[in-house]
């Protein structure tokens, strides 16, 4: 009797030691589907990222105005106002620049400015010149918006690879597409002039401390290295 009563001992906590296992067993390929399955859609949402930062072109080779360009990496907002320029600037308006995220993790990487690198600017124009803080410039009503854009396969060695599109010198909205300005009208002075690859780097601090800076916590992004 006492055989018979161990063996069936024996056998209850097999089944249960079987069962329990079982379960971790699912438990574990749950968790690893459920790992797979976030995995997958983060790739999906990195190569939609991709596609977002990446310049588009209709049939007659015009830019299409790219979207949320004000949630990319603004880099600076430089201003030549009229009244420090004899009443007659060139370019009068707040220069609101901002860098798509792809090309900006690549200089902080690199220090290079990749092909495709895409760079956003926004006219403003100058508002107010008093506040409570003093006198100065503020920023007025949106005026304009263009690209720049770096592809050494489509664009001339002149310049350096680069291409410049004016979507509109005036309030939104902007143009939906535009072609290329001409070489003469925008690449001549960034030819002339700009310290690195085409652009006035020399005018936007956070460019020049995130150069190369690297993936480290904090390396030119602001904060302690």
């Amino acid at each position: 009797m006492r055989n018979v009563s161990m063996r069936g001992i024996t056998m209850k906590h097999s089944k249960s030691v079987s069962a329990r296992t079982m379960t971790a067993l699912g438990g574990i390929l749950l968790a690893s589907a459920g790992f797979y399955l976030a995995l997958g859609s983060m790739n999906e949402a990195h190569a939609a990222d991709n596609e977002m930062y990446k310049a588009k072109f209709n049939t007659a080779g015009e830019m299409i105005r790219p979207a949320g360009w004000r949630e990319w990496v603004f880099v600076g907002s430089p201003l030549t106002p009229n009244s420090l320029n004899g009443g007659a600037a060139p370019f009068p308006e707040f220069h609101s620049v901002y860098i798509d995220p792809e090309s900006w993790a690549h200089w902080k990487k690199t220090g290079k400015f990749r092909e495709g690198t895409m760079f956003a600017k926004e006219l403003t124009l100058v508002g107010e010149t008093k506040a409570t803080s003093g006198n100065g410039f503020f920023n007025g009503d949106l005026q304009g918006f263009e690209i720049a854009h770096k592809d050494s396969s489509r664009y001339s060695k002149e310049t350096d690879g680069w291409a410049y599109y004016s979507f509109g010198h005036h309030a939104e909205p902007y143009a939906d597409s535009v072609a290329a300005m001409p070489t003469a009208a925008c690449a001549a002075c960034h030819t002339a002039a700009a310290a690195d690859d085409m652009v006035f780097t020399q005018y936007y601090p956070i460019l020049r401390v995130a150069k190369g800076a690297g993936h480290k916590k904090g390396a030119g992004v602001g904060g302690k290295k």
